[in-house]
């Protein structure tokens, strides 16, 4: 076998998230004044930030088992002030453990504090659903564990929700032993308030949930913790054909005696769009996967939109698909979460390609009044990340721009992209241009000033 075709095969052999632009970079970097195709719009101020899965040792089982890095940019005055890229220092990172979600089940400190990074009553947290959250300062270092004076007793997922309305945060974790599912909210100033344990038949791995201004929404779809392939060293998590598919609607103030569950289609979603309360109606979008590591953890299916409706005074459950390109990181309007949103913001494949996770090509505008999609691609050599909506005016509900960091091939550079988002088929409002190459990642969060 000659050089070249030992790389090729080489390169074929590594799974999609240790190479091309999965691949981790692993040095921590600040960057200032950073160059700027077009015009950063003088009103976006603050700090956008995203985590993703890095691995410190260079290897993974899977994509979701990295170290978490975070990549900030610093927007104010129409510049990019500063570029850093910090990893997240929790037991995990600083003991080198390999980074194996099987292991330290019961120690929620060991975090890879890699999926999200959202901010609360002043704070900033680094967050991985079997873990406690860390919280960083707003230059992305690590200042530590928060379990709110021990107050907090079970993992905190990557995907809390904060309430437009009230200013609080949603928030539940899951995990392998009972209580299987815990329910709790962060009022406005912070301040752990309510931790509910909510009924669920077993272990289930619930990445996500929804919220609208009246519910709590909780997603017990059959993907299982098994312990027993976790005694045998292997990923716990797997497919249940018995386990069932039920969708949980709790008043916010209620208890969990108050859940009403309906049956739906079994399926997996990682990611909702928006919920919100239509009279007695809960209605629900979300990214809906036909099933989930059903062989392995490599045999998913792909995510479409979906929509889920429930009566809440019939009992009656709708379900109807809403487009049939796959997706994936769908988004709306932070103000919107858990009202009636006409936009979300998501990354789908170009043609030719039905998985939105390993070939991100265009970033699209979903419009629900219409059920159709406006896409926005940069180019065969363009691979964006989940698109973020930032408001800048008040006039509609998509007066505002899209932000994602964009992988140009061509150049193995990244940047990051400021989309107008009233007109999302038009050429970028601005390009920041990255100092570095960084990783595609997971989710992120634009925090104002």
């Amino acid at each position: 076998m000659s050089t070249t075709e030992q790389e090729a095969a080489e390169q074929e052999a590594t799974p999609f998230w240790l190479s091309g632009n999965y691949a981790p970079v692993f040095d921590e970097i600040t960057a200032f004044d950073l160059p700027v195709t077009g015009e950063i719009p003088a009103d976006l101020r603050g700090l956008y930030v995203r985590n993703g899965s890095n691995p410190r040792s260079g290897w993974s089982r899977h994509w979701f088992f990295g170290n978490g890095m975070l990549h900030g940019v610093r927007i104010e005055d129409g510049k990019a002030v500063w570029y850093r890229n910090r990893y997240v220092r929790t037991p995990r990172y600083e003991l080198d453990v390999d980074p194996n979600h099987v292991r330290n089940l019961g120690d929620r400190t060991m975090s890879a504090a890699n999926t999200h990074v959202v901010a609360h009553a002043g704070r900033i947290f680094a967050l991985e659903e079997a873990s406690f959250p860390f919280e960083v300062d707003d230059e992305l270092e690590t200042i530590g564990c928060e379990t709110w004076d021990g107050r907090l007793t079970t993992p905190f997922t990557a995907h809390p929700k904060l309430c437009p309305l009230t200013g609080e945060l949603h928030f539940f974790g899951y995990g392998p032993f009972p209580p299987y599912l815990t329910y709790h909210v962060l009022d406005s100033s912070g301040v752990l308030v309510k931790s509910e344990p909510i009924t669920v038949p077993g272990p289930t791995m619930m990445h996500d949930f929804m919220i609208t201004s009246e519910h709590a929404i909780f997603m017990d779809l059959p993907v299982v913790i098994d312990l027993e392939l976790a005694m045998r060293g292997e990923s716990p998590l797997r497919w249940s054909d018995d386990y069932g598919a039920r969708i949980g609607v709790m008043p916010r103030g209620g208890s969990d005696a108050d859940v009403r569950w309906f049956e739906v289609e079994p399926c997996y979603v990682f990611h909702p769009s928006n919920a919100w309360t239509d009279g007695t109606k809960v209605v629900c979008d979300v990214g809906r996967h036909a099933w989930m590591w059903r062989t392995g953890m490599d045999d998913f299916a792909p995510a479409v939109l979906h929509r889920w409706t429930f009566d809440l005074k019939s009992g009656a459950v709708r379900e109807e698909r809403l487009d049939d390109r796959s997706h994936a990181f769908p988004r709306v309007a932070d103000d919107k979460l858990g009202l009636h949103n006409r936009y979300a913001y998501m990354v789908q494949p170009r043609a030719g390609s039905d998985d939105a996770v390993t070939s991100p090509g265009m970033i699209t505008k979903w419009d629900n009044a219409v059920d159709a999609a406006t896409w926005h691609d940069l180019g065969p050599d363009a691979f964006p990340d989940e698109p973020v909506f930032v408001r800048t005016g008040d006039s509609a509900e998509d007066d505002g721009v899209v932000l994602s960091f964009v992988y140009d091939r061509s150049r193995d550079a990244s940047d990051l992209v400021v989309l107008d988002a009233t007109d999302m088929a038009s050429d970028p409002v601005a390009v920041v241009h990255m100092p570095r190459r960084i990783p595609h990642g997971f989710h992120g969060s634009w925090i104002g000033d």
